[in-house]
């Protein structure tokens, strides 16, 4: 069974939706026959690649919305960031161009490690407060997952992956995904948003019973049918 998820690294429910779907995913006896693939989206992408802000400062600024408004509602999203196991500080989180972090993410399916991509950068963009549009900072990402240092500087330098980013932004687009985390269902469902836990694992269970599962045989006993080896009564 395929999961798509569409994501913005600066989108902290896009990390709290990655760890709910992840504990609900566990629980699941049909996990290891889960396959994920991961979308890019950006949520802003008149950003400038060179130049940093901090979280207030960009609500306030790009936003238009009030110091106090942005610190209460960052407040909010802290407070279920720790119901998913996550300790965002705000505080600290730089707000930068995501493009080349996509870049990097689309690398990583290379190797089949998109999806500990994912978790690195959301742990150096939430966690330590990297900028995740700097180079060097992706190219050690990359590095740590054991991807070649050259191979990532050249992924996150030019344009040889873009058109890759670009597909995901417009795949999205053209099926009305508006927002992120957007999570569709072996092309049958889709979940938005940073649900619980629960609803995660009901949406898998419905999807792999619907799409997966082999069919359920309603006649009782077997009828006369024919096989390979011939015929029967």
């Amino acid at each position: 069974m395929k999961i798509e998820i569409w994501s913005d690294v600066m989108c902290p429910f896009c990390y709290i939706g990655k760890n709910n779907f992840e504990q609900a995913l566990e629980k699941l006896p049909f996990k290891d026959e889960v396959e994920v693939e991961w979308k890019s989206f950006q949520l802003d992408p008149t950003l400038d690649a060179h130049k940093t802000q901090d979280t207030i400062q960009y609500f306030r600024e790009k936003k238009g919305v009030a110091e106090a408004q942005a610190t209460q509602m960052l407040a909010q999203v802290a407070q279920m960031g720790k119901g998913a196991g996550i300790n965002f500080d705000f505080g600290k989180t730089l707000i930068i161009n995501t493009f080349s972090a996509h870049r990097l993410l689309h690398l990583a399916k290379k190797y089949n490690k998109s999806n500990e991509m994912e978790e690195a950068l959301f742990i150096a963009h939430f966690i330590e407060a990297k900028n995740v549009g700097d180079p060097e900072v992706l190219i050690s990402l990359a590095e740590n997952l054991g991807i070649d240092k050259e191979e990532a500087r050249e992924a996150v330098t030019t344009d040889q992956l873009d058109y890759e980013v670009n597909q995901d932004i417009m795949e999205a687009r053209n099926n009305g995904v508006s927002g992120v985390p957007f999570f569709v269902l072996n092309g049958k469902y889709a979940v938005s948003g940073a649900q619980p836990v629960e609803v995660f694992e009901n949406a898998l269970q419905q999807t792999y019973k619907e799409t997966v599962s082999p069919f359920k045989d309603l006649s009782g006993d077997s009828g006369a049918s024919c096989d390979a080896d011939g015929c029967s009564i």
